[in-house]
């Protein structure tokens, strides 16, 4: 395939997600930047992809990263035992974006968080109602980061995908979607590398917070 002049932006390319969006940018033709904070510990080694050595706290790597980039993917994650940053990880690269007129931005959360116009079945409520209570302070800012990117000014072509529970293996070959109700309880990560590769040109869940599983 010929090289395509987008290059993406990935943000955690070192997790179990980050890893397979990159290899799967690859194999589209796309051009890969990652923001790693310890470049000798990466495990996907590959010529291919452009290392920016920083942390996703620090403003000026960010600015960094996404310096020439079209197209950003934030499949960034932390301990859950850490204070969650999510939401001022999210905001912070929306505003470069938005300085940079970057458009396209593609993030990821859990299958937990739940939105206006969602029809859970009464398994998947009291699942995200555990959450809730086990990790109030997570949910907490994955709910701001939700409604930080709803009501944002700045950039409209922003898909949020909502996953279950993540295995580490090849595509299964297939994906179920849903707006309004966890489809499944758990997904590939290659499959979640396919599905989000996928969305950069499509515009069906723009503004969006779609479900995905196998």
């Amino acid at each position: 395939m010929m090289d395509n002049l987008n290059k993406i932006a990935i943000i955690g390319g070192t997790g179990k997600v980050g890893r397979r969006i990159a290899v799967k940018a690859l194999e589209n033709g796309y051009q890969v930047r990652m923001l790693v904070r310890t470049p000798k510990k990466l495990s996907l080694n590959d010529d291919r992809i452009e290392i920016v050595e920083g942390a996703v706290q620090n403003r000026e790597d960010i600015q960094k990263l996404l310096k020439d980039c079209q197209i950003v993917i934030n499949t960034f994650g932390q301990p859950l035992k850490e204070k969650p940053i999510y939401s001022s990880v999210t905001k912070t690269i929306i505003e470069i974006m938005a300085e940079l007129q970057i458009e396209r931005y593609i993030g990821v959360t859990g299958g937990s968080l739940t939105i206006s116009n969602d029809k859970k079945s009464l398994i998947n409520r009291l699942g995200a109602k555990l959450f809730e209570n086990f990790y109030s302070d997570m949910m907490i800012d994955k709910k701001k980061e939700w409604d930080f990117l709803n009501s944002n000014e700045q950039i409209k072509k922003w898909t949020l995908i909502r996953l279950p529970f993540v295995t580490d293996q090849e595509d299964i070959g297939y994906i179920k979607e849903n707006l309004t109700d966890l489809p499944g309880i758990k997904i590939t990560n290659g499959d979640i590398g396919t599905f989000i590769i996928n969305q950069i040109e499509d515009s069906k869940y723009i503004q969006k917070a779609p479900f995905i599983s196998n």
